[in-house]
């Protein structure tokens, strides 16, 4: 049964485009990270150890908070309002593979890890497998944490851009790429100030931002229904696809293409936590800024429970906005739905419903959302260069050369990974347009990209006694060419791939090709068997 929905008559809104208040609050915003970034510069980071592990004495609270806030990022922001406004709220039901997962990184990479008492988690592959597979992953980890976070650093481009822009022209490649570089450059400063306490404390701050606006947006909207809850319910239980409810929480469905089903959320997204958490050393330098594996351990699983009232909130802001554009009658706004992109409409409300001055505090969100996905990743970036590539070369030619210089050269790396990711923003732009999904969809797609290859090689390293440093590379080479190999672009490009079969493998869920990919590199890992002479010396070590 096909949905009709409500097309009320336009009514210009007296609230649209920012105002004096909403332009003192943004500034506010700004002024307030300008502070924090002075207060992290005076303290000035001695050793590598203290720009990024914060001197491993950050508070497992913090650190759970600084977790959410960069895992969660602008496309929650933006996307999960939308997977919402335009579905169901399967998506919190995502949660459930990434509680399995941190459990998984909790009893058993986390311990692996502080043994090592490195700045960065592939030492472990040293451990096991010799040095070139260390090096070998953290270049894997650069190149996907290049394309992951370029991603969210595209999805936080668009709330700028039509802050600068407006609604009509905000999405436009052109203003999207000067609102990508403005972000760039604000991120790129305020990483230099104090390494990763300056940035698990702003993502403190930003996250309460993030919610705080989320929060205004469902007082507003409540506010403005006029007619009782109980109906507000029936709308929502039978304005789902063909009739169905928009409050089904868990899709029980078999089929590979459900971005949701019950079976992707419990294999495909406990992988893809695993992934995340666990071999990305974005989100895994987080929980290395604690005390002890302990403590890094309360942290991950305090973050993803947080995660998911976070999440939720954001699909109830969805849900909302639905009843707000799809079923005006329902409340006193009279709002005129969005046309063209969904990904644009809670934006589109913020920038005509919401009053002034709580319109900047929600745009404030939004830009706070952008700037930590951009922030962790540097650093994070910077970390495993210095550790994993540049330290080794350099102690091995001069031992003498002092903490300073790392610290020196790691700020170095933040501006050129900083750089790198907001010229991969600009190339997403371009990007999701040819995959046509949802932005949700894309951001997660491309974000498993590397961890396919990551994953297997860890998983060898974790729970078998196989593996060799030819095996780990040959594996992280199969898992980036298989997951580049299924992205949707690729079946556009080429012709001899259009058949029915091979049509209906491209649109399966990405979570299923990240099934098969760590399937995949696991095998090709395990395959080496004779370790070389670096593993023989770095065998005493071993667990």
């Amino acid at each position: 049964m096909a949905i009709v929905l409500a097309q009320p008559v336009p009514t210009p809104s007296p609230n649209s485009g920012f105002t004096g208040a909403d332009w003192v609050v943004l500034v506010g915003y700004f002024l307030t990270l300008a502070v924090t970034g002075y207060f992290f510069a005076r303290k000035g980071p001695r050793t590598t150890e203290d720009y990024f592990l914060g001197g491993r004495r950050m508070p497992p609270w913090a650190v759970a908070i600084s977790i959410v806030a960069t895992s969660l990022s602008a496309v929650t922001f933006i996307s999960v309002p939308e997977s919402a406004y335009l579905g169901d709220l399967t998506y919190l039901a995502t949660n459930i593979g990434m509680i399995l997962a941190a459990i998984v990184i909790a009893f058993v990479f986390l311990p692996a890890f502080y043994q090592s008492r490195s700045a960065s988690i592939y030492e472990l592959l040293e451990t096991r497998f010799g040095s070139s597979s260390r090096k070998a992953a953290s270049i894997t980890f650069m190149i996907g944490r290049v394309l992951a976070s370029g991603a969210r650093i595209y999805a936080g481009a668009i709330p700028a851009s039509i802050l600068i822009f407006g609604l009509d022209k905000g999405t436009d490649p052109s203003n999207l790429i000067i609102a990508i570089t403005i972000l760039t450059i604000v991120g790129i400063l305020y990483t230099l100030a104090g390494g990763i306490s300056s940035v698990i404390w702003s993502d403190v701050l930003q996250f309460g931002i993030l919610i705080g606006a989320a929060l205004v947006a469902i007082v507003l909207i409540v506010h403005s229904i006029n007619v009782p809850f109980s109906e507000v319910i029936h709308q929502l239980r039978t304005g789902g696809v063909d009739g169905g409810s928009k409050l089904t929480l868990f899709d029980l469905s078999l089929d590979p293409r459900q971005s949701f089903s019950l079976p992707a959320v419990i294999i495909g997204f406990t992988l893809l936590g695993i992934g995340s958490y666990g071999t990305d050393q974005d989100l895994a330098q987080r929980m290395l800024t604690c005390k002890s594996a302990k403590a890094g351990a309360r942290s991950i699983i305090a973050g993803i429970l947080l995660a998911i009232p976070t999440v939720a909130i954001f699909l109830l802001v969805g849900l909302l906005l639905w009843i707000v554009y799809q079923r005006p009658e329902l409340t006193s706004l009279g709002a005129d739905a969005p046309t063209g992109d969904t990904v644009k409409v809670f934006l589109h409300y913020i920038m005509t419903q919401i009053p002034p001055g709580v319109r900047g505090l929600m745009m404030a969100g939004l830009f706070a959302a952008g700037l930590s996905s951009l922030n962790s990743a540097i650093n994070a970036m910077g970390a495993a260069f210095i550790a994993d590539l540049y330290r080794p070369v350099v102690i091995a030619r001069n031992k003498d050369v002092h903490e300073q210089h790392f610290v020196f050269v790691g700020r170095l790396a933040v501006v050129g990974w900083g750089i790198i990711l907001g010229l991969f923003a600009i190339v997403c732009i371009f990007w999701k347009s040819s995959n046509n999904e949802t932005l949700i969809n894309f951001a997660l797609g491309v974000m498993g990209i590397a961890y396919a290859g990551l994953i297997g090689v860890f998983f060898t390293a974790l729970f078998t006694r196989r593996g060799s440093t030819r095996s780990v590379i040959a594996a992280l080479i199969a898992g980036f060419v298989w997951m580049i190999a299924t992205q949707g672009f690729v079946y556009a490009r080429f012709d001899f791939l259009h058949s029915a079969q091979i049509e209906y493998f491209y649109s399966i869920h990405f979570t299923w090709k990240l099934t098969i990919g760590v399937l995949l590199t696991t095998g090709i890992c395990m395959l080496g068997n004779r370790p070389d002479q670096e593993t023989k010396r770095a065998a005493p070590r071993a667990a």
